[in-house]
């Protein structure tokens, strides 16, 4: 298990659609899963508790993850990425979920929402400083929601004034994933509010800087390996040349950018749900009642196969959106709000009920199903709240058959 063997593995398009088509993954992909499964049982498994029981952020499995080349798993080999593409993404972060449903939070924001948009709309003299110090384990930050901001991305507050060649920014981002650990982020703010949308722009930002306040850790529910805190920004001095695009083109990378993270998150929610099977599989089978083990009660056995079931179609789905993420000339917001509702659904009832099939002992914290219930909470909320993406799924299914 290294980072050379890593970068042996060859990944095409010609590969994932193969790998789709014949429902199976290719070799390539089925040996990053084993690797990433290896990694994980011996890395994080363990420690998985420690990690929720005291919000500890796992540092040295994240430095041994970007040694690996999973903390820029979809970056350019141009500046030290992997250069795998995003059904890769999706593996990787599933089997780390699998093991630890925070790392695997960790894991899936700092690619999809930092590397993936610096490595693909950055300039190069913009990579250097803000991707090629961040393929190898330093953490990079995505400040998008406000405290008034959060589905209503465009009703965002934080204002950037132009001052000759520089910007400053004022305002609260709410809920940084990693922030207090990052080295950077990219911080979106408006330059005029009466633009609504259209006003806002995307900035590149090193932390710590001069005007940035780092807020108190949040006491999560779930994934409290992943910190998450509030940015205060007074008067922070930004560069023009840290802008990524155009101005005013903030809304429009925004958007872009979580369309990938729902594909990771719902990657999160595979493996979160893989746990908690797992758990209630391996309960059944060695806990008897009534002179037979569990799992050769009928009422059993339907609820394992209701998991399973769920399980494995919202895996086709997340699948199915990570492949189509690599085609340039496909749209796939629908494809991933797809995926993200089906496997943040099938994560929350297959959680749900393995804490039912475990019974007392599974409400205690001495097993891991009570982790694996709280963990699975937050996938139907960040990224984009189910209702949202809902409704999203919803136009754009009638607008599809308006044409």
């Amino acid at each position: 298990m290294s980072l050379n063997h890593l970068k042996r593995l060859n990944f095409s398009k010609i590969t994932q659609h193969r790998s789709i088509n014949t429902l199976k993954l290719s070799n390539e992909h089925s040996n990053l899963q084993k690797i990433c499964r290896k990694f994980a049982e011996k890395e994080l498994k363990p420690f998985a508790s420690m990690f929720d029981r005291e919000n500890k952020f796992p540092s040295e499995q994240i430095k041994k993850l970007g040694e690996l080349g999973l903390m820029s798993i979809v970056a350019a080999k141009k500046w030290g990425g992997s250069e795998f593409d995003t059904l890769s993404l999706s593996i990787a972060v599933e089997e780390i979920s699998r093991c630890c449903g925070g790392t695997g939070a960790i894991v899936s924001i700092h690619n999809s929402l930092y590397i993936d948009l610096v490595n693909n709309l950055c300039n190069n003299q913009q990579k250097e400083v803000f991707l090629k110090p961040f393929v190898g384990g330093e953490i990079g930050c995505f400040a998008l929601s406000e405290p008034d901001a959060g589905s209503d991305v465009g009703n965002i507050s934080t204002t950037a004034t132009e001052k000759n060649d520089y910007y400053l920014l004022n305002g609260t981002k709410s809920w940084v994933t990693s922030g207090n650990v990052g080295k950077a982020a990219v911080v979106f703010a408006t330059i005029d509010k009466n633009l609504a949308h259209k006003g806002i722009t995307a900035f590149l930002i090193p932390i710590p800087t001069p005007g940035l306040t780092i807020g108190k850790l949040e006491d999560k529910m779930g994934i409290r390996a992943s910190p998450t805190v509030s940015f205060y920004l007074e008067n922070v001095k930004v560069a023009k040349k840290n802008i990524i695009g155009n101005v005013g083109d903030g809304f429009k990378i925004a958007m872009k950018q979580l369309d990938k993270a729902r594909i990771g998150i719902a990657s999160q929610a595979l493996g979160i749900g893989q746990a908690a099977l797992d758990v209630a599989v391996d309960y059944v089978s060695t806990r008897k009642t009534f002179g037979k083990f569990l799992s050769e009660h009928q009422a059993v056995k339907l609820k394992i196969s209701d998991m399973c079931q769920k399980l494995e179609s919202a895996r086709l789905l997340v699948w199915r959106a990570a492949v189509i993420a690599d085609d340039d000339n496909i749209s796939y917001t629908r494809e991933s709000a797809l995926a993200k509702i089906a496997a943040s659904d099938a994560a929350i009832d297959i959680s749900h009920n393995a804490l039912q099939i475990l019974g007392g002992i599974g409400y205690v914290k001495d097993m891991s199903a009570e982790r694996h219930y709280r963990d699975a909470r937050i996938t139907q909320i960040y990224g984009g709240v189910t209702d949202i993406l809902k409704m999203i799924v919803g136009d754009l299914e009638v607008k599809k058959h308006k044409m």
